[in-house]
């Protein structure tokens, strides 16, 4: 079971080196964390996007590209089509967001005739190693879903149990966090948490323990926990956070990254293979250990 970021690294690097494909590739950052997963022997990347743009950031960052295969395409919605084009046909094993609008990935991953959606839900799963908690600690969804349904929750939380147990995990320990650990009409937050939970006692939801409502000072510390009276093999203890919407995750982990102390690595699951979609303002360590993750689950 890995514990810590520097291990999914370790274990990235064992194993063959996988292809991976980077949408619109003429972006400084992506480049750089590309450049450091290629040295490690992670990946052999294929690089689609402005040719010149991208031979002038990799002179700048001296970037050798060598044997790098470069498709050119100067569109970056044509770019996404490409790499996207470029999994279909089982020559890469997981994909890159680079100098494009999330959007505009998304577009061509889900094209009915041309994409590559697996699954009903697309959704995005981040892993923080924090100096504040004792393991890695998941959450999802933070970037992609706004507003969830029960049934999308659901969903949420397989892509996400899908991480989990690709890094070790038989059975994680799932936080469904709301304000408040008690149900309450007006709060759907828990009326969601519970019903959920109910789901797993009943097997609709599996490979995974969930509780909740949680409050997040409930869900990661034993004293709060304590404290008000809370038990429960999560309550603590969790491995995974699930939030009920955008907004929340969207803070919680902007504010782990950035006054937390907190590093992270991010993927897309729902698709035939992992995304890595990282934001432009994530650390050149963060976007590499997204892709030693990506190249795991893959």
């Amino acid at each position: 079971m890995v514990t810590s970021l520097n291990e999914i690294f370790d274990t990235a690097q064992q194993g063959r080196t996988k292809k991976l494909v980077v949408a619109a590739a003429e972006d400084r950052h992506v480049l750089e964390a590309v450049k450091e997963a290629l040295n490690h022997q992670l990946i052999n990347p294929v690089l689609v996007g402005n040719t010149e743009e991208i031979n002038k950031i990799c002179q700048l960052i001296q970037f050798d590209l060598g044997n790098t295969e470069i498709v050119g395409e100067n569109n970056p919605q044509i770019a996404c089509e490409k790499a996207v084009q470029i999994i279909r046909e089982g020559k890469a094993d997981f994909l890159m967001k680079g100098l494009v609008g999330t959007s505009t990935l998304l577009k061509a991953v889900l094209d009915k005739e041309k994409g590559i959606r697996k699954k009903s839900l697309m959704s995005h799963v981040s892993l923080f190693e924090s100096p504040y908690y004792h393991k890695l600690l998941g959450i999802s969804d933070v970037a992609m879903n706004i507003a969830p349904t029960l049934n999308e929750k659901a969903a949420i939380i397989e892509n996400a149990v899908e991480v989990f147990q690709a890094i070790g995990y038989k059975q994680p320990k799932v936080a469904l966090l709301a304000a408040v650990e008690v149900v309450n009409p007006k709060m759907q937050a828990t009326v969601d948490a519970a019903e959920l939970t109910e789901m797993n006692r009943q097997g609709k939801i599996q490979n995974c323990i969930l509780q909740g409502p949680l409050a997040f000072d409930n869900a990661i510390s034993k004293d709060a926990a304590k404290l008000k009276g809370i038990e429960g093999e999560v309550a603590g203890d969790a491995d995974l956070l699930i939030v009920h919407d955008i907004n929340t995750g969207n803070v919680l982990y902007k504010a782990l990254n950035f006054m937390g102390g907190a590093t992270s690595a991010a993927v897309v699951m729902g698709a035939q293979v992992p995304i890595v979609l990282t934001s432009r303002a994530d650390s050149e360590k963060s976007k590499l250990m997204s892709i030693g993750l990506a190249k795991i689950i893959s």
